[in-house]
């Protein structure tokens, strides 16, 4: 029998809406139900191209035991993060003052007046990776709550009381921006930059297109250090592994230092930021093969991504059959079948430096190791043929790619996020001529004047007319 979220629009939602767990949605109801019963709260927050939310889904959400566990001891509430931003940034900023880190799935223990006194991320249905059990999680939390409530109460209630003066300090008005902030800021983001691979901090690394432009910005003010940086940034991450170089679009990061293996689910939002840095660089360095990134990565947005009456969706899985990256991965022996030429097929061999081996669990994430300017000049071939030959190669792998079963789509809509793509469709028809992107931003428009505005407001998100 489906739970509460059955009534959901939001596709992740409805994913665990057979659970046998009794979720239920965010709302006073649920959190009425929690001081009537005298429960604490299991919040888990996620999204829908989430690989780790789905893991715990099937590991232990779908587990009858555990369910039992969850429904007996604590009222469940499941929250998609892209539908409740602000609900996500809440509890998120309490496990990471509760443990340090953060991420998805979210899972937080709240008093049933919402403050939270656990949390962590994913957990394991068996201990492992050193961390114990998420059975062993819940019944610790639930023993804690029957013996120790005083002294949970008085820890939520600080923990509380330290995130909302940490928000307040966050959104302090009349702040004035001074040049020698920005002079600061700038050197912070230069002393601590990757000029080997590109990026900021240790793996996992997000793509950080705000950064990106920022940097060029300021290369526009005369600091040729910070546009060196951020046009070094877009041209790491151009190479391949987490930008699809089939398809196009980027993915939301990478497990590793060197922007080479993705995890693979595809966010509107980031695409649509990343287009805007890649046009922006682009057009300051006047460098063709950064604009050509910002097209690609907005034609892979209105072929995959977007609704018959102009609306953009929010993600693409990561996973697909079941695998993680399956839709993305190659073998040797498929490549080979795929550019059906044995000239072009060693050719690209030496391009991408295949080995059977492959660089992600036995499969191939194709990245190139150089630039195209250096293999230009190793194939003693002008630039304009080297890029020719490669796009007529990505063309066949992706007529090939495009028969393979396709990672899900999270199709709601939303408005945030929608701005974003709307923008950067507006600016690069507007620089490159392009109609198609001009007529792709218009209907962008009147999609979301028409289907997200009601009763003097704009709605957050949409889906299938809700």
């Amino acid at each position: 029998m489906p739970n509460r979220l059955i009534h959901e629009s939001s596709p992740y939602l409805l994913h665990h809406a057979e659970n046998p767990v009794e979720w239920m949605p965010w709302g006073a109801e649920a959190f009425e139900k929690a001081k009537t019963e005298d429960k604490p709260i299991f919040l888990s927050i996620g999204y829908s191209s989430c690989h780790w939310c789905h893991v715990m889904a099937q590991e232990s959400f779908e587990d009858p035991e555990v369910a039992r566990i969850m429904n007996a001891y604590f009222v469940n509430i499941k929250v998609d993060r892209e539908e409740k931003p602000e609900v996500d940034s809440i509890y998120m900023n309490a496990v990471v003052s509760m443990t340090g880190q953060g991420g998805w799935p979210l899972s937080v223990f709240l008093t049933p007046e919402g403050e939270p006194f656990f949390g962590g991320t994913y957990f394991p249905p068996q201990r492992r990776y050193g961390m114990p059990s998420f059975s062993e999680v819940l019944m610790a939390a639930a023993r804690a709550w029957e013996n120790n409530r005083q002294e949970i109460r008085n820890t939520a209630h600080q923990l509380t009381d330290h995130i909302s003066a940490y928000a307040a300090w966050g959104h302090s008005p009349n702040v004035e921006l001074r040049s020698e902030v920005l002079g600061q800021a700038t050197r912070a983001f230069l002393s601590t930059y990757d000029w080997q691979f590109g990026g900021w901090g240790p793996a996992p690394r997000f793509p950080q297109p705000m950064s990106i432009e920022f940097l060029l910005l300021q290369g526009t003010r005369g600091n040729s250090e910070a546009q060196r940086a951020g046009l070094h940034h877009l041209r790491a991450m151009n190479r391949g592994g987490i930008m699809d170089i089939v398809g196009g679009g980027f993915a939301r990061y990478s497990t590793d230092d060197y922007w080479l293996i993705p995890h693979f689910e595809k966010m509107l939002y980031d695409n649509a930021q990343l287009a805007l840095a890649y046009l922006h660089g682009g057009l300051l360095e006047r460098d063709e093969l950064l604009v050509t990134t910002a097209t690609r990565t907005l034609e892979f947005i209105l072929r995959e991504l977007t609704h018959p009456d102009g609306g953009f969706f929010s993600s693409l899985d990561a996973d697909s059959e079941g695998m993680e990256g399956k839709f993305y991965l190659w073998s040797l022996a498929e490549l080979k079948q795929a550019i059906d030429s044995a000239d072009d097929f060693e050719w690209f061999s030496q391009v991408y430096n295949l080995q059977a081996a492959g660089n992600f669990d036995g499969h191939i994430v194709l990245q190139q190791k150089t630039g195209l300017g250096e293999l230009a000049e190793q194939f003693g071939s002008p630039l304009h043929e080297v890029q020719q030959r490669l796009e007529a190669i990505h063309q066949r792998l992706f007529e090939v790619r495009s028969r393979r079963s396709r990672p899900s789509t999270d199709d709601k809509v939303l408005l945030a996020w929608n701005g974003l793509t709307l923008r950067t469709l507006a600016e690069a028809a507007r620089y490159l001529q392009r109609k198609d992107f001009l007529t792709a931003a218009q209907k962008n428009a009147d999609f979301l004047l028409h289907q997200l505005r009601g009763n003097g407001t704009l709605y957050r998100s949409w889906r299938n007319g809700r």
